[in-house]
């Protein structure tokens, strides 16, 4: 029965998660005039991604024209902006093979005026030139044609207090020289008091809400509010804000944050195969996409121009999602109650699980050690699942082998994902009964793979050495249920607390997953602590499908955005989706046998996909440039 409960909630989890990060249909092009259409937005996308249209190009100049009459077709009384190209910027053309001399960037600038002119002015902002050898379609054709659409709609709703500035920057693709000659020297910089712009990395999926100025709570709140009729509803959350702000990539949003401006930054990341490629054609573009953030872009632009007042530097919020239905956000300062609370609800089930079943501290304890080694083993097969697909880290040296590699990264998730979900089915079988020398060969074996195609890694030695240790630890027998899932909340809660200490932006993750898990092992020792029957079960079955299914949907994103360089980041997203599901593992017999064999399938299966992706997408041959 157990083994049962537990593949038909994760299959409910994952089904759950497929159908939530899908994009919504593209609006009609005669939809109400206040509504933003993809279908309309599509008009000019083809225009403008009918080729490559690099700064310096003779289509990047037609673009530019073509965009110029647009605007002003829109009221916007556009202008010509002229800036300098950087040192940067010259080095890029020039590697390319081409000159720089007498090239610069070109703005595009224009304002649809509101009543209050004296009031800060709001910014909407993409950029539209492309790489060399791609027609940008998504990058950034999409932003464009969203900015313009979203502009028209603004107007049929009627006049706003505060100035719309649209700005379609240039020279985004070389150094961001569009957007910094704008902030640095246009007469109206001084007048925007919030921005949204528009990006994309891929041709498709869900548009998410990734980065935001400083002091984000009041415009987080703004976001929230603006966006809650969006079909589909908006996307972001703040461990993407966090991790996004440690990167070293930038837009030209990043520009304006770093002069301290509120707002937001959109784009969408699927079809990675898309990005920078010839294959970003208007024919290839996730029309849902382009209806996802551009209904998020133009609600968030009418909101700020319609609030009395526009945001300002604060705190930083914990925001996130939940299925695109809710937009939840909260203080910095509350995740302390939110763990305090699951710790309560921790020791209320254990309270309950101890006077049934004689539980103690020593099988709770096992139960920790089983996440560390869940961690630790996800780790170490997720990376050398990776590198069958191809080259990481510093070996990733050229820009083909890294298009290459985006190309195959839908094929690594699959691996990498398969990988994770064999540990798992491991810890969830019993590692005694997989056999504690085949789990070791096998870790050996993945560490020994992945240094050899991927370079020593002194991250990956170490996650070896503790899951090798932790495998034949002799107090670490296979844990019985309540000590399993309890030591699993414990641990999840521990490090909720230290990424609530040092990290609070990003702390929501462990925090949210390990109240649930605290709530569902509660509940069900109040149902029957002993666990024996089927509706002792259920809290623990809502849970798997419910959380697991937000964190299955969150672990696609964070893929998407680190999953090429940092695979065992999906270690922790099995964590958090098995502290909902450890009471409805196999508790012995043949059902255990059964989870062990499907384990290891997965572990072959996922070696298979990652492979496949060298078939699949082979490297382009040598001398053949890729688009940028």
């Amino acid at each position: 029965m157990r083994l049962f409960l537990l593949l038909a909630s994760l299959a409910a989890a994952f089904a759950l998660a497929v159908v939530t990060t899908q994009t919504p249909p593209p609006v009609s092009a005669d939809a109400a005039a206040t509504a933003f259409s993809a279908q309309r937005a599509m008009i000019d996308v083809r225009r403008l991604a009918r080729a490559p249209h690099p700064v310096g190009s003779a289509e990047h100049e037609v673009v530019q024209a073509y965009l110029f009459q647009r605007m002003a077709a829109l009221g916007l009384r556009p202008e010509r902006q002229t800036g300098v190209l950087s040192p940067a910027a010259v080095r890029r053309i020039e590697a390319r093979g081409d000159s720089a001399e007498g090239l610069s960037v070109v703005n595009l600038v224009g304002v649809s005026p509101g009543r209050r002119p004296d009031l800060p002015a709001v910014l909407l902002m993409a950029h539209y030139d492309s790489v060399p050898g791609s027609p940008g379609a998504a990058d950034d054709a999409a932003g464009v044609a969203g900015v313009l659409e979203a502009v028209r709609a603004i107007q049929a709703r009627g006049p706003a207090d505060r100035d719309l500035v649209v700005l379609l920057t240039d020279g985004e693709e070389l150094n961001l020289d569009g957007a910094r000659a704008f902030f640095s020297e246009h007469r109206l910089r001084s007048r925007i008091g919030a921005v949204v712009n528009l990006e994309a990395r891929g041709g498709g999926g869900r548009a998410m809400m990734f980065e935001t100025g400083p002091g984000n709570a009041q415009t987080i709140d703004l976001f929230a509010r603006a966006t809650g009729s969006v079909t589909g509803g908006a996307t972001g959350n703040a461990l993407a804000v966090f991790v996004y702000r440690l990167m070293p990539n930038g837009t030209d949003f990043t520009v304006a944050a770093d002069r301290g401006l509120a707002g937001v930054n959109l784009a969408f990341l699927g079809r990675p195969d898309q990005y920078h490629s010839p294959r970003s054609t208007p024919e290839a573009l996730d029309q849902g996409s382009v209806q996802h953030i551009g209904s998020q872009a133009l609600e968030a632009a009418d909101g700020f121009l319609r609030a009395p007042t526009l945001p300002r530097a604060t705190a930083n919020a914990v925001h996130a999602d939940v299925f695109g239905l809710i937009f939840l956000r909260h203080s910095l300062g509350f995740g302390w109650v939110l763990l305090a609370t699951a710790a309560a609800l921790t020791a209320f089930a254990a309270w309950g699980a101890r006077h049934a079943t004689g539980l103690g501290w020593r099988e709770v304890g096992r139960g920790v050690a089983s996440g560390l080694w869940l961690v630790a083993s996800a780790l170490v097969v997720a990376q050398a699942v990776r590198v069958l697909a191809g080259p990481v880290g510093r070996r990733i040296d050229t820009p083909d082998a890294y298009y290459t590699l985006l190309r195959r990264l839908p094929w690594m998730e699959a691996g990498v994902g398969l990988a994770v979900l064999a540990a798992a089915f491991a810890l969830l079988a019993g590692r005694a009964r997989v056999g504690r020398r085949t789990l070791a060969a096998i870790l050996i074996g993945a560490t020994v793979t992945a240094s050899a195609l991927g370079g020593l890694n002194a991250i990956l030695i170490g996650a070896t050495a503790v899951a090798v240790l932790l495998t034949f630890w002799p107090g670490g027998q296979d844990e019985p249920t309540w000590g399993g899932w309890l030591g699993l909340i414990v641990l999840v809660l521990i490090i909720g607390a230290v990424a609530q200490a040092v990290a609070p932006e990003a702390a929501f993750v462990f925090i949210w997953s390990g109240l649930a898990a605290a709530l569902a092992a509660a509940t069900a020792a109040l149902i029957g602590a002993r666990l024996q029957r089927r509706r002792a079960l259920i809290p623990a079955v809502v849970a798997t499908i419910v959380a697991g299914g937000w964190m299955l949907g969150l672990g696609h994103f964070v893929f998407l955005g680190v999953g090429m360089d940092l695979p065992g980041a999906l270690g922790v997203i099995a964590l958090l989706i098995v502290v909902q599901a450890r009471p409805l593992g196999p508790v012995g017999g043949r059902a255990c046998r059964v989870l062990a064999v499907v384990g290891a399938a997965c572990m072959v299966l996922a070696c298979g996909v990652s492979l496949a992706a060298r078939w699949a997408e082979p490297a382009p041959p040598l001398g053949v440039e890729g688009p940028g």
